[in-house]
Order: structure tokens, then sequence, then C-alpha cells
């Protein structure tokens, strides 16, 4: 019989521990309509989801119901030749859907433990209730036995990580053009996600890899098996246990565990200088003054005469001046300390024609939460944002738990 693994007494996840999980997620009657999913049927299944999602307001189910037997046969038996990435929580397989001829992407979840099921129906719910242009589309999902898989749209790019961090020998580097494109988009979702959504959605693990590539290299986040729905009312954030990818977790949220949506701003801003940069976040390859890139970029962002120096030299020049100062200026603002900063997410405008979209460099900032108009940047630079600021240092053993979980 398909059905959720932890619904029921004889599984090894207890009702005890599923109560905990639920409650995290601050959604208790929405995640207990997944949690207590036992039919026979797929039919009855999918029908007594929408149902309930449907009277608490929040919308409809689209996503469909695969047996493990129709993915196993989209991946010619989870077959290694398909095998198109591995995250923290199970491998992707590439796959088409017999039915329909569809291209897919198949995320199968580590068995092995609480977390895979826990990561299966939080994004199963986020993916099915949230829809935008640059979110990835959930196809479906599989539940049968202890089988936990999720299917998406196929991003024939592959994530932002691969043609900027791990450049192939025969791929060319992202252009100018192309890395404010992704930047744009990027920051799109994540303003959809903190202003759009109700309630508002933290998404807490926001990083190249995630960031997903269509064929005109338009971007897509995915993975949303650690997002949290955010404060609501008159909260300004929530406490939870620190989990993400160590060195795009905002320091404020390593070390209280109080989580908001400035915590992916924060996140936003280590991916955007990674952009700018061409460096990882955390490249131990480097001379050790190097190896963390918010603490090598910090010095730099005070000294104009130092900017070019910051540009991935495998642009070769190729940037707007402008355009790559007010960069680092966003950048900046992202990765700063005060609240007030990390109230923005940024959107980068375009000026003149699409055929010369982001040569001008002009960027308008969108304060999210605040009730004001875009605010251009005009002469802002990285050396006023971050004048006598410093970066406060990060291990993963200076968290606000000992038990926080880095992916």
């Amino acid at each position: 019989m398909g059905c959720f693994k932890c619904c029921l007494s004889e599984e090894r996840i207890s009702r005890k521990s599923l109560k905990k999980s639920i409650k995290e997620y601050n959604d208790a009657r929405t995640l207990a309509s997944f949690a207590n999913i036992s039919f026979k049927t797929d039919s009855s299944r999918k029908r007594y989801i929408a149902e309930e999602i449907r009277q608490i307001g929040k919308g409809n189910i689209s996503a469909d119901i695969f047996t493990f037997r129709d993915l196993n046969t989209a991946t010619k038996n989870f077959n290694h030749e398909n095998l198109i990435g591995e995250g923290g929580f199970g491998r992707v397989y590439k796959g088409i859907i017999q039915k329909t001829n569809q291209v897919v992407a198949v995320k199968q979840l580590d068995r092995n433990g609480f977390q895979g099921n826990r990561e299966f129906l939080v994004e199963v719910l986020m993916l099915s209730l949230l829809h935008h242009p640059n979110l990835v589309s959930l196809v479906g999902y599989c539940a049968d036995g202890d089988q936990r898989i999720l299917v998406y749209e196929y991003m024939i790019n592959g994530s932002l990580e691969d043609h900027l961090l791990e450049l192939a020998p025969d791929k060319k580097p992202l252009d100018w053009n192309t890395r404010m494109k992704i930047a744009e988009g990027a920051a799109r979702g994540l303003e959809y996600l903190h202003e759009s959504a109700n309630p508002p959605v933290i998404y807490r693990d926001f990083k190249a890899s995630n960031v997903l590539l269509d064929e005109n290299f338009n971007p897509k986040l995915s993975d949303f098996g650690l997002a949290k729905l955010g404060p609501t009312g008159d909260k300004t954030h929530v406490s939870t246990r620190v989990m993400g990818t160590y060195g795009y977790c905002a320091p404020e949220y390593a070390l209280t565990g109080q989580l908001t949506a400035k915590s992916d701003v924060y996140s936003f801003g280590v991916v955007f200088l990674e952009l700018i940069t061409g460096r990882r976040v955390i490249d131990n390859s480097r001379p050790s003054e190097e190896q963390n890139l918010v603490s090598w970029a910090t010095p730099l962002f005070k000294d104009r005469r130092k900017f070019t120096l910051m540009a991935d030299p495998l642009l070769q020049g190729n940037y707007p001046l402008k355009g790559l100062y007010q960069a680092l200026a966003v950048a900046a603002m992202c990765l700063q300390e005060e609240a007030y900063a990390q109230q923005l997410i940024l959107i980068l405008t375009t000026c003149g024609d699409s055929s010369r979209r982001y040569e001008s460099g002009d960027i308008k900032i969108i304060k999210i939460g605040v009730e004001t108009s875009p605010v251009e940047l005009a002469e802002v630079s990285p050396e006023i944002c971050r004048k006598n600021q410093t970066v406060p240092e990060i291990s993963p053993e200076k968290t606000a738990t000992s038990s926080a979980t880095w992916r």
C-alpha cells in the first residue's frame, strides 16, 4: 500500500516525533493533513489533501502522484548514468515519464531516518501551494512504502554552481549580463516568498547549487526541504534549530537561532558576491586569508581603488564599471549587520532596450516590509555601505546550538 511512512504506528517514525515536527512548522493543521494520509487508493489520498487545503483557504494540490514503478521506469531503474546531482538528503536523476513523455528531475530522498520524511512533507506542501516563475515546479511525488521521491520540472542548464563554481573545460563562463539576470530572477523568487506568500516563507537554504537554470538561463529556486513559515502578527522572528549550509547562513541566525527573512537576504548577498567574484563562499584551496569569501571581501569594500580586483577574472574586464560598483554595493548592503540594511530584497532592474540589458549597470532597490518607493542606488558605493563594518567570524562550533545541522 502506497502511503506516508510516518502515518503507521508500527513504523520507525513515532507519532510523538511527527507531532514535534508539525509543531516546528507553525501550521499544524495544514501539515497534519499531509501527515495523516493513509488511504488505499491514490485518488482518495489526493482528494483528501486537496479538500483539507481548500478548507483553510490555501489553494489546491496540483502535483501528480506516481508509483515507484512509474519512476523506476522513468529513470531506467535509477541508473547511475542518469544521475545528475546529489544533495544533502538524496540523489537526483534525469527521467522521462512514460505516459506523457515529459523530461523530469527525480529526487530520491534518503530512506534512512526522519530527516528525509520531514523534507518530503515540507517540500510537497510548499511547492504545491507556492507558484512563481522563479520557483521550480513540482510535477509530482511518490510515497510508496518507504520510498520518498519528488519529481520536478527538468532544468536543462543545471545549477548556478555548475556554471560559476564548477565550470567544465568545455563550457564558457557566464557573461556579466547573464549573471545580473540570474541575480534578478533569484531576488524576485525570494521577494515572492517573503511578501506574496501568506504566511511568509523563509527559504533558509539559498545557495548557488539550489539556483537552477532553464534553457535561457532564467533562474528558479529549488530544494524547499528546509523552508519554514515566517513570523506572523507581532512576532519578529521564528526560533528554530540552526540548519542550512555553512558560509551562506546569516551570522545572527547561526548565533541565536532566531530566523527572519533577513537571513535569506544575507544568503542572497553571499551568492551575489559569488556571481561577481567567481569565488566560492568557502574555498580551502586558497590562502588562509582568502578562504572565507565574505571575510576576504570586507576590507576591499572600503577601498574603491580595489573594486576591480573583486571582479571574476573570467569576465576579462567585460563589464560596465558603474554596474560593478553598484552590484558590489548591493552585496555589501545584504551582508551588513544592521537590521535595517538586511530588510532589503534587491531587485536588479533593466535600463534601455532588451538587447542591452544590465549594460548601464543601473540598479534599484525594493524595500520589503517598508512602505516606501523603490530607491535608486545612484552614487551609493560599497565603501559607504560597509564603512567601519566588520563581519563576525562564524564557525560550525560557534552556533546557537551544538545540534546545528550544516548541509
